[in-house]
């Protein structure tokens, strides 16, 4: 009796320890997929011991030609993709274990962007880590740099909106499919469900010759107009069966007090988030994903008081970028932070082209560039017409590489509408680095005149390569004044 009475203990003792070491997921959110979706068949991914479905993404190609040749043949730029996966789930608390299985031996894994600071754990052909935060991952196995795997660790959603409530336009988990563009007024919210995939289509039997019949089909497949609105939800917009040559923007933003937050985007035909005449927005831990001709992640145009941060952009054309048109308020008070960017043929983070009007207070700060194969550059002001660009700041930045890396440049171009250039004055580079050399220029600058010029530009603490820029690592034609590098 005596035995067994220690036996039974010891064995409550044990199970204890057992539960107690046992991953809970308890902290943790996991949507499963639509049983119509195919899934990903390349990882196998677990987050605390439960299975966390992985998505397909069509992303660049990893031949500069094909990227190219899928940038300038529009009508066939949809054939020209690869395919990543991607994966999300919510951590409310604490922290999580991920386990990442694939179908041979991993010998190599690199977790994205580096400054997230994880360390990996490979096994035979599984790798395991931990998250602690919500942030957006990129893991490269084997040296995989095209194909990867994105996940996206959100932090937990809060205040649901009511299914019926009125003001709620709401996509329950499953397949959604709509052709008509949805419009999305004051007061209003659009919440797409974990688990929920919106397809938007193309709208079928236009007459081509009803020119207002044409205009309708071609409107964005959501558009966003006045003030207090919200779009938001863990779920999937795709476009995958909208044709390119229509020209339908995924979402397009207009109005005051606006707030876009931890949707997917994946597939748009052109451009992906489009803000027009918009004040008080807020962009927050949304994803984007993109392969086609013109699929910009987020326009930021004519456009005052615009934040956007948190979010992850892998889109075939510019990721964030600010234009003025012809509406006389121009754009201005704009800050772009902590947001995890993948640059395959145009800019990263960018002012322009189009800039007409003033372009005034705009701040690209605390962000990873982790990867960049650009025929453009980096970072960039790219001035073709007559607007005035000002108080613009790079700042703590974090390149993995760059085919071209910084430039400001005022000139004509395929973009230009305006006879008169404009000008560029007050911008800061500070605190970024480079970690290898561009593979085919550096820091260039180049004004048009003398009454337009780049004037008052400033390089701090910008390390290429592990060495600190200096004046002679910048090329300046005679329209630069007031060049100071620290």
């Amino acid at each position: 009796m005596k035995h067994s009475f220690y036996h039974f203990i010891g064995s409550l003792c044990l199970c204890g320890i057992i539960t107690a070491c046992a991953p809970s997921a308890d902290n943790i959110s996991i949507y499963p997929a639509p049983a119509q979706e195919p899934l990903n068949e390349t990882y196998h991914l677990r987050v605390q011991g439960k299975e966390v479905p992985v998505y397909n993404a069509k992303i660049g190609m990893e031949y500069k030609a094909n990227r190219e040749r899928a940038m300038d043949d529009q009508p066939n730029s949809h054939l020209f993709y690869d395919t990543a996966g991607f994966a999300s789930f919510d951590l409310k608390y604490g922290s999580a274990e991920v386990e990442i299985k694939v179908d041979s031996p991993i010998k190599t894994v690199r977790i994205l962007p580096e400054n997230a600071a994880i360390t990996a754990a490979i096994h035979n052909n599984v790798v395991s880590f931990t998250v602690d935060r919500p942030q957006q991952l990129t893991v490269e196995i084997n040296n995989e740099h095209i194909r990867s795997l994105h996940l996206f660790v959100n932090p937990e959603e809060k205040d649901i909106p009511e299914k019926n409530n009125p003001n709620v336009i709401y996509f329950a988990p499953g397949i959604h499919e709509v052709d008509e563009s949805i419009e999305v007024a004051d007061n209003q919210t659009v919440y797409v469900a974990g688990g929920a995939i919106v397809r938007c289509k193309d709208v079928e039997n236009v007459n081509s010759n009803d020119a207002e019949a044409v205009r309708k089909a071609r409107r964005p497949s959501f558009i966003l107009n006045g003030n207090n609105i919200s779009f938001r939800g863990r779920g999937i917009i795709d476009q995958e069966l909208v044709n390119r040559m229509k020209s339908r923007r995924m979402m397009s933003v207009t109005g005051d007090s606006i707030r876009i937050e931890g949707i997917i985007l994946r597939n748009s035909s052109v451009w992906t988030v489009s803000l027009q005449d918009t004040n008080h927005v807020f962009i927050d831990n949304i994803k984007l994903l993109g392969h086609r001709a013109n699929s910009d992640g987020i326009d930021i145009c004519d456009s005052w008081d615009v934040t956007v941060r948190n979010c992850f952009i892998r889109t075939l054309d510019d990721l964030v970028v600010v234009k003025t048109y012809n509406r006389p308020n121009g754009s201005g008070n704009i800050l772009v932070e902590k947001c995890v960017l993948w640059n395959e043929v145009a800019h990263a983070l960018g002012i322009g082209a189009e800039i007409r009007q003033l372009v005034d207070g705009v701040v690209f700060r605390d962000c990873d560039i982790i990867g960049d194969h650009c025929r453009e550059w980096s970072l960039r002001v790219y001035q073709c017409d007559k607007g005035v660009v000002k108080n613009i700041t790079f700042e703590n930045i974090r390149i993995e590489e760059a085919v071209k890396f910084a430039s400001l440049w005022i000139n004509e171009a395929q973009w230009s509408t305006d006879k008169e250039r404009g000008y560029i004055e007050n911008v800061t580079f500070k605190d970024i680095t480079l970690k290898k050399k561009p593979t085919t220029k550096g820091v260039e600058f180049l004004g048009f005149d003398q009454a337009h010029a780049v004037n008052n530009v400033t390089i701090d603490n910008v390390v290429v390569a592990g060495h600190k820029l200096t004046r002679e690592d910048v090329s300046v034609n005679p329209y630069v004044y007031n060049l100071t590098v620290k």
